[in-house]
């Protein structure tokens, strides 16, 4: 688990992100991430959930997809300092295991649209929506 932690890190250093300088977590809707280049992030709950760094058992696999489906609600509990290169965000979907690289939020800001746009066009694809299924 310890390899694969440090090749994420790896992988996100490689986007050459400016130095973080602010983070606000405005629970439970979103996570506010500014930058030393004037870069200003809002990544809703939803984005972050379904962009998660970790490794997670109710994620779907379809066609080598990673499918998150059911999650346009889904709030931030608490966001918990990891070192000093990132955090921890517990979800109240009881995800808590992705840790989130202050670069990995530069490259999820930096591409939020079109990120967002690929994830709908995923769940079109496969027939599944970001509601939530209704209860019985």
């Amino acid at each position: 688990m310890l390899a694969i932690e440090r090749a994420i890190r790896r992988i996100h250093t490689a986007v050459d992100a400016p130095r973080l300088t602010r983070f606000a977590l405005h629970a439970p809707k979103c996570v506010e991430v500014g930058f030393a280049d004037g870069s200003v992030f809002n990544l809703p709950a939803e984005f972050l959930r379904v962009n998660s760094p970790a490794v997670d058992g109710k994620i779907r696999s379809m066609g080598g997809e990673k499918v998150i489906s059911g999650r346009r609600h889904v709030g931030i509990m608490s966001a918990e300092p990891v070192g000093n290169y990132g955090v921890r965000i517990v979800f109240d979907d009881l995800h808590k295991t992705g840790i989130y690289p202050w670069d990995y939020f530069y490259h999820l800001g930096s591409n939020k649209f079109t990120l967002m746009k690929n994830y709908i066009k995923i769940l079109k694809k496969h027939g599944l929506s970001r509601d939530p299924p209704r209860r019985k």
